[in-house]
């Protein structure tokens, strides 16, 4: 029941955050504002119905050290998408026509901080945790893997094969990450670095969601493998490639951390042997 009860609050906090940066779409500044206010507020709900759902102290979004790691996920991400923009580029399928909106570019900063900062809480907030609790951490990937690419389904441009590739990179991606540091802040800065660098900074599509121009005036061309097509670079085989080396990065770390969690039939197993 409290899997219920978090995923109305995480939900309905969503709802509300997204209805509310998009009411102010046409004011980028309020937009920026609106998507902060709303990351806080969304931390809090989740902090607040999972303390008193599961009777503990929400480590996963403890404050401290949350800069640090927010800061450093989104290096990442930047730099990751960057990687992927670079090559789609030297294929010769992204050109830059000169300079964008910086006031878009504004505007997507803080819709795409609402937007990363309540799919991490839901997806690996609320789901990834509650089912690696019960099937382990190999068992929590793929299923919410393949959810966090259908949410994207829903997308005006989305397709089944920009959902597809969501669900082998983007999704074992972040789920990597919060498994390496136990920490959503991390995935959160990460799913925000991919998102911004993506829309606010090299102004490509994103996931099909129509996106508005950033600081740069450019486009995307070509094969729908290596450009993305109307979904955008996340469509493509290279962010296949270097979502892979990440994802596998960051399993190494959880794994020499001993952060990977097994099936709580073997933690019951292991258990009796020790007593």
């Amino acid at each position: 029941m409290r899997v219920v009860w978090q995923l109305i609050a995480v939900v309905l906090v969503s709802m509300v955050a997204g209805q509310s940066v998009a009411a102010a779409e046409d004011n980028p500044w309020a937009t920026l504002g609106l998507g902060l206010v709303a990351s806080v507020l969304s931390v809090y709900v989740y902090a607040w119905v999972v303390g008193r759902t599961e009777k503990r102290a929400v480590t996963e979004v403890a404050w401290k050290g949350a800069a640090g790691a927010v800061g450093r996920g989104v290096l990442i991400g930047t730099l990751v998408f960057a990687a992927v923009v670079a090559n789609i580029a030297f294929m010769g399928h992204y050109e830059v026509d000169g300079w964008g909106s910086y006031t878009g570019a504004v505007g997507l900063a803080g819709f795409m901080a609402g937007a990363s900062v309540t799919e991490e809480l839901l997806f690996r907030g609320v789901l990834f945790r509650t089912v690696e609790e019960r099937f382990g951490t190999w068992g929590a990937l793929v299923p919410t893997s393949v959810l966090f690419g259908a949410w994207h389904l829903a997308n005006p441009d989305a397709s089944l094969w920009g959902a597809a590739v969501i669900a082998l990179s983007a999704g074992p991606m972040l789920g990597a990450a919060y498994v390496a540091t136990r920490s959503l802040w991390m995935p959160i800065g990460l799913h925000f670095g991919w998102n911004f660098a993506a829309s606010g900074i090299l102004s490509t599509e994103v996931s099909g969601n129509d996106t508005q121009q950033g600081l740069m005036d450019a486009s995307t061309s070509g094969p729908t493998l290596i450009s993305g097509g109307e979904f955008g670079p996340e469509a493509s085989l290279y962010t296949l490639v270097f979502c892979a080396l990440v994802t596998v990065g960051f399993l190494w770390l959880a794994r020499r951390r001993g952060q990977l969690m097994p099936r709580r039939s073997k933690r019951a197993d292991a258990a009796a042997l020790a007593r």
